[in-house]
């Protein structure tokens, strides 16, 4: 019987150490649950089915218990983000300024994306169809989602 609570001890330290010390799910996690299954598998095969049970709705009982404690505990909150992130990533075209028609120019090669001067925005920009050399004029042809599609302008 000593094994099987060695072995329910230590299932609960690693899980508990993966919670709070290791990010992620990984190999203190894998023999924390393999540390609990061994110990209810222990229980069954050398005391049978009542202490089977038993050992593992205590099992449960006793880690649902340790979990909620750990998840209420001031060490979990330190770690927490609190900071509501309200910006975006990126700004749209249109509140960039930028429509259908504008003419600018490009600043790098557009292969096929690149960086394109309007105005005195600079945005990335994608070519339409071709290659087009840096310092080309250009013009925005159509706008898809964030994507600025450009095309050079053909000088006649």
């Amino acid at each position: 019987m000593g094994l099987i609570i060695t072995l329910i001890v230590i299932g609960l330290l690693l899980l508990i150490a993966e919670m709070i010390v290791i990010p992620g799910f990984g190999i203190a996690g894998i023999l924390g649950l393999a540390s609990f299954i061994g110990a209810i598998v222990l229980a069954f095969t050398q005391f049978g089915t009542t202490v089977g049970f038993v050992v593992l709705f205590v099992s449960l009982i006793v880690c649902g218990i340790l979990i909620f404690l750990v998840l209420r505990s001031k060490t979990w909150r330190k770690i927490t983000l609190k900071q509501n992130i309200e910006d975006k990533a990126l700004q749209s075209p249109a509140e960039k300024g930028i429509t259908v028609g504008m003419e600018g120019v490009s600043l790098t090669r557009l292969n096929p994306s690149g960086n394109g001067r309007f105005g005195d925005v600079t945005v990335e920009v994608r070519s339409a169809q071709e290659l087009v050399p840096p310092k080309t004029p250009i013009k925005v042809v159509y706008i898809e989602g964030l994507s600025i599609f450009v095309s050079p302008i053909e000088n006649n």
